[in-house]
């Protein structure tokens, strides 16, 4: 069952997305050569603290931290660990927020240094899928236009698609209905109605549409051993315009850069 949310509800939700994105936005400005995962986890949980909220993954479904830190061909669900980042690495950080029994999600994928032209291109590639699933969810819309608007580009540039995770509704838990694909299926295709709250986000693979989870019984890889990112946003479906709830100050000054796209309902950002 979708469940729509009124303008209190979507408002608390906001307030959870603004401590998710200030949480985020410490944990980028220290991640860099040399940082551990298991440290950023440290961090954003005592942010969190700081603000009366709290890290709406640790012990949901038995996931045993805040965070999800995935690595290069690491694709989601990566638990954070004493290994460090070294230069060339990329790194998604997903991170669920709970405040006062309200949800919000959002995950960057950053370049750690220098990388390599392949993998500042996948950056670029699986942020523009992001938006461009954003730009075509609006009213009246349906589900499958979110998933396509992200397959046609992801294709478009020879990379896999993620099959067997996708996008989700979010807000009074951390998973809801309904599944947002990011291909196109056969699968339920829902109208969007104003008070969807939607997590979108392509996970998208350098080489195979292929995944494996490894035996901590979490870590989800590529099979081939290739690079994979991963973005994604809280957004609001209003009757006049979609809200990203989990937008950042400048967005340009934090993630890879690409073109928005605008779409019918003019996105507030």
């Amino acid at each position: 069952m979708i469940k729509l949310k009124n303008s209190y509800e979507i408002a608390r939700i906001r307030d959870a997305s603004e401590i998710l994105v200030e949480t985020l936005k410490e944990l980028i400005k220290i991640t860099a050569p040399g940082q551990t995962t298991k440290e950023l986890e440290k961090t954003a949980k005592n942010i969190l603290e700081k603000r009366g909220a709290k890290p709406s993954f640790l012990n949901y479904m038995g996931f045993p931290s805040a965070l999800c830190t995935s690595i290069n061909q690491e694709v989601i669900h990566g638990i954070p660990n004493n290994r460090k980042l070294k230069e060339g690495d990329i790194i998604s950080i997903d991170l669920g927020v709970e405040l006062s029994g309200y949800f919000s999600d959002c995950t960057v994928t950053l370049p750690i240094g220098k990388v390599s032209e392949e993998a500042r291109r996948l950056l670029k590639v699986t942020e523009e899928c992001l938006y461009r699933g954003i730009s075509v969810a609006y009213l009246g819309n349906r589900i499958h236009d979110i998933s396509r608007a992200i397959y046609q580009h992801a294709k478009k540039h020879g990379y896999g698609i993620v099959r067997q995770f996708c996008g989700h509704g979010v807000g009074f838990s951390q998973h809801e209905d309904p599944q947002i694909p990011n291909y196109i299926g056969s699968g339920p295709n829902p109208r969007i109605k104003k008070g969807m709250v939607l997590a979108i986000e392509p996970m998208i693979n350098l080489g195979t549409d292929d995944v494996k989870i490894l035996d901590d019984g979490w870590t989800v890889e590529t099979s081939d051993g290739k690079l994979s990112a991963h973005f994604e946003h809280t957004i609001a479906i209003f009757e006049d315009y979609t809200e990203i709830l989990t937008k950042f100050d400048s967005m340009e000054s934090i993630f890879t850069g690409c073109e928005k796209n605008e779409n019918k309902a003019s996105v507030k950002k």
